[in-house]
């Protein structure tokens, strides 16, 4: 039984390294599936070890080799077993495991042209050479002429000479070489896949003061999670209370752990050492870091950049003219081992292996930086930015407002006295300008606490409560004025002064009358200024400032950092238009923002980064994300992409030059087959262990 569309509809609900839970669903006129068919049909995937199926749950959980296959793939290919019947079919065989590689096989065919007698090598060496030349001739027939057509016609050309022991071990050169890459090219997928984060199948979350365990994929963004020594954060988020020890080395690659307590962010995938924590979960599921980086490796390891693409049309462009220096030089020597030797050598090997590697070493090594890269392409545009664009608040400056001014007009009150009095309320509520008030009570000199009685909270317009018997309001001016009907129009030119320095301010009512004013001001990122000199540093020609802030506030900032210019009182949509203008100019531009109103910008720059509490938007238009909240996170991203193409580059000219030396002494008789196969070999794998090495 078949059908013109798959049967089942398949989505990923839980996934770790080598592991993967997938939910099911038949369409109504499937009928009901076989587990015991629906599992072996799973074992019979290529990479699957085992399959455990949940009928109840419809449930399919499959371990497997991540060297042989991804949850993205596994789900597809799932989905695709809908088109047999698997509710009536008997079970599906499951193929034995296949044999290993050639690599023995063609060992000991060397090992007998060496060691038996004449007559017995030549039939031993044809038979050893069958998979090379089944393969050479099928990517002929499929791709055209490639470096495997190549090999095969110099083997062919051996074998017809009746020069076995060169056509073995050309056999041998050439599978361990293979074989050698292959397990390269694996290892930088590997490394990739490292950064996939664990996760545990059920967490412990805090409802109505009491403490229950849930399967992890049902938890929700704002509920409570409980985490204690030695587990795993399953959520980003935010820490309502506890402290903690926090090993962030797997997010992070700093081994150093770091202290959590109230106000402090948390990242999917790090470790609680020591300690326990309530945490606001702000991220679940598919949303958190360790997510997002799953998700992004599963994307990188199939995307291909321009480099890449190019390096590998030239490498195919090369083949044919290997193949005719082999047959000139046939033509004027009449020296088959002489051409035999030319096809030995070869540009393709390098040029298209080399470039993923070097680019997945890349990637890697800035996800243990804290960035992560979604896709080669990204990092490659990067490398090329030559204009870097900053939008403000959250990116050049921290996002987070801080007091900056505490004004008291009654003298009963100093102002360590009136920041104290609003902590005393507002620590209780959990908000940025809420935390800013307690952060710099703490830091005050006598800092003591205000006893009060029950918290109200006034959405979008502050708090309210009763201190001694008389009622204590702190929130916007609209709420103290209009719905309190407290007087301020006796300070309003100082509420104008600071309002024109860029402040946001709080309004504290006591007993029915203005007891004083907070100011609070977002602070520039401390390591901005060393960050963007280093920026230029590293071949960055412009950076600029877009704003909606006043223009003479973004002029000041602009000076103190040094920008080549900047652009004030915009609208969101004023952001892509200028980005869009640069471009037109023929400047490739990096944009660097963390709102919601950036994601156009970040879209339409040459390359989108965001910052580490960007919104959701923008984090997911951007095509790098930053994993920390830190400045310098942008200089490793742009470090590492320059050396990234710079390793790329030199590993071209090594390519293009070793193998030129080798083809030219082939072809002037210097070199023998079986020594033009090591040589090219070597220097193949020579060059993909150098695209391999860190980053750093």
């Amino acid at each position: 039984m078949t059908s013109t569309a798959p049967d089942l509809s398949v989505e990923i609900v839980h996934r770790l390294p080598g592991r993967v839970r997938l939910r099911y669903r038949s369409r109504p006129h499937h009928g009901v599936l076989c587990p015991d068919t629906l599992r072996a049909a799973a074992l019979a995937l290529d990479g699957v070890r085992s399959a455990r199926v949940n009928p109840a749950a419809r449930a399919l959980v499959l371990e497997f080799d991540p060297a042989r296959a991804t949850p993205a793939g596994l789900r597809r290919q799932i989905a695709a077993l809908g088109r047999i019947d698997l509710s009536l079919s008997p079970p599906v065989a499951v193929p034995p495991s296949p044999p290993p590689g050639g690599l023995g096989g063609a060992l000991m065919a060397l090992a007998g042209t060496l060691m038996l007698p004449a007559p017995l090598r030549l039939p031993l060496t044809l038979v050893a050479s069958l998979p090379l030349l089944r393969h050479a001739w099928e990517d002929w027939r499929d791709n055209g002429l490639t470096s495997h057509g190549l090999e095969g016609l110099a083997v062919s050309i051996s074998l017809a000479r009746g020069d076995s022991i060169a056509a073995a071990t050309t056999i041998f050169l050439v599978t361990l070489g293979e074989v050698l890459e292959e397990s390269i090219a694996r290892r930088s997928d590997a490394l990739l896949k490292t950064l996939l984060r664990p996760a545990a199948d059920s967490l412990w979350l805090l409802r109505d003061g009491v403490e229950i365990q849930i399967p992890a994929d049902e938890v929700q963004v704002g509920d409570t999670v409980i985490v204690a020594t030695g587990a795993v954060i399953p959520i980003d988020g935010t820490v309502l209370n506890g402290e903690a020890t926090v090993n962030e080395a797997t997010m992070t690659g700093e081994s150093v752990s770091v202290a959590k307590s109230r106000g402090d962010g948390v990242l999917s995938g790090t470790l609680v050492e020591e300690g326990r924590l309530a945490i606001y979960a702000e991220q679940v599921g598919a949303g958190t870091a360790a997510a997002r980086i799953a998700d992004y490796v599963e994307q990188s390891l199939a995307a291909k950049s321009e480099a890449q693409i190019e390096a590998s049309r030239l490498a195919d462009r090369l083949v044919p003219g290997v193949m005719r220096l082999a047959g000139a030089t046939y033509l004027l020597t009449g020296n088959w081992r002489r051409a035999a030797s030319v096809l030995q050598a070869d540009y393709s090997c390098a040029l298209k292996l080399a470039t993923p590697v070097a680019f997945k070493a890349a990637m890697y090594g800035a996800g243990r930086s804290g960035v992560l890269v979604k896709g080669a392409s990204a990092l490659e545009r990067l490398a090329q930015a030559d204009t870097f664009v900053f939008d403000k608040t959250g990116t050049l400056t921290t996002g987070c407002l801080e007091v900056t001014d505490s004004i008291a007009f009654d003298r009963a009150y100093s102002p360590d006295d009136l920041i104290c009095l609003a902590a005393s309320v507002e620590e209780h509520y959990f908000h940025p300008l809420a935390l800013a008030v307690v952060n710099a009570a703490r830091a005050t000199q006598n800092h003591h606490h205000f006893d009060h009685q029950e918290v109200q909270f006034i959405v979008a317009h502050g708090v309210a409560s009763t201190i001694d018997g008389r009622r204590i309001v702190i929130g916007s001016r609209h709420f103290v004025e209009e719905d309190e009907g407290i007087d301020v129009s006796s300070c309003a030119e100082l509420i104008d002064t600071l309002y024109q320095d860029g402040k946001t301010l709080l309004f504290i009512g006591f007993g029915g009358r203005l007891l004083g004013l907070i100011a609070l001001k977002d602070r520039l990122r401390p390591d901005c200024a060393e960050g963007l000199e280093r920026l230029r540093g590293l071949g960055v020609e412009r950076i600029l400032m877009l704003t909606g802030d006043h223009p003479d506030r973004a002029a000041e900032l602009a000076a103190s950092l040094g920008l080549d210019g900047f652009h004030a009182g915009l609208l969101p949509q004023d952001k892509a238009r200028i980005i869009g203008e640069l471009a037109a100019r023929g400047h490739r531009i990096a944009f660097v923002g963390d709102g919601i109103n950036d994601a156009p910008a970040l879209a339409g720059a040459h390359v989108g980064i965001a910052m580490h509490k960007g919104a959701d938007i923008a984090r997911l238009t951007a095509d790098i994300a930053l994993l920390e909240d830190r400045f310098s996170g942008i200089v490793t991203a742009k470090a590492v992409a320059n050396a990234a193409m710079a390793r790329i580059a030199g590993n071209y000219r090594l390519t293009v030059g070793c193998n030129t030396a080798i083809l030219a002494a082939a072809a002037g008789g210097l070199l023998s087959p079986t020594l033009t196969a090591l040589l090219h070999n070597g220097t193949t794998l020579g060059l993909l262990l150098n695209a391999l090495r860190p980053i750093r």
